[in-house]
């Protein structure tokens, strides 16, 4: 089996590898140029037409596509260590949170990025700056839940880490290249932030 994605730092693959280097899984890789646009060849298209990143692609040539499609593949590949949760009641906080972090702080840097950042005006049929600022108070509220929540627990989901963490993981690195950061009175986001940084998984290229 192989996995495609670029060589770059984008969210979604990351996600991906963060997750494979947790659970300790090493898969061939093929590169896809996001800049030359790889990605929007109709090569590409026949493993997902939807013409994004990360694809998947099992040994008998079934694709899967979405991050979490993908992650959700090895978790039950190899269950440990279990970062979907263990039980109903864990594994539905776990779900909860993973898509909290993902619409609503994931999705949202994401909206700032392609509607202002100048790198992606090339891959966006049209950059609306409007979008994007409306997008910006967005990523503070949903970080102040965050925040509230790391106030009660050491992770996002819980006492363990998930592929929640990895999701809000993602999400505040993207930040950076949209210049918004964690303001600093939202202390326990900057110390669940510091610690998962730490892991080896984090530095997963």
């Amino acid at each position: 089996m192989k996995i495609i994605y670029d060589k770059a730092r984008a969210p979604n693959p990351r996600r991906v590898r963060i997750f494979l280097a947790e659970k300790g899984i090493e898969i061939p890789v093929e590169h896809i140029d996001l800049g030359a646009l790889e990605h929007k060849s109709e090569a590409f298209a026949a493993l997902n037409p939807m013409r994004r990143l990360p694809v998947l692609v099992l040994d008998d040539g079934t694709p899967i596509a979405e991050s979490i499609a993908i992650c959700r593949y090895f978790e039950a590949v190899q269950p440990e260590p279990a970062l979907f949760g263990r039980h109903p009641k864990q594994i539905a906080l776990i779900e909860m949170w993973q898509r909290r972090m993902e619409l609503h702080l994931l999705a949202a840097i994401q909206n700032v990025f392609r509607h202002s950042h100048p790198a992606m005006k090339a891959m966006e049929p049209v950059q609306i700056p409007e979008w994007s600022e409306v997008n910006r108070p967005r990523v503070t509220e949903a970080l102040a839940v965050l925040d509230a929540q790391l106030g009660r627990h050491r992770f996002v989901a819980g006492d363990d880490y998930s592929v929640a963490d990895i999701t809000a993981l993602v999400a505040v690195d993207f930040m950076k290249p949209v210049k918004i950061g964690v303001p600093p009175e939202m202390t326990n986001v900057l110390r669940w932030h510091a610690e998962v940084s730490t892991r080896p998984s984090a530095k997963a290229q």
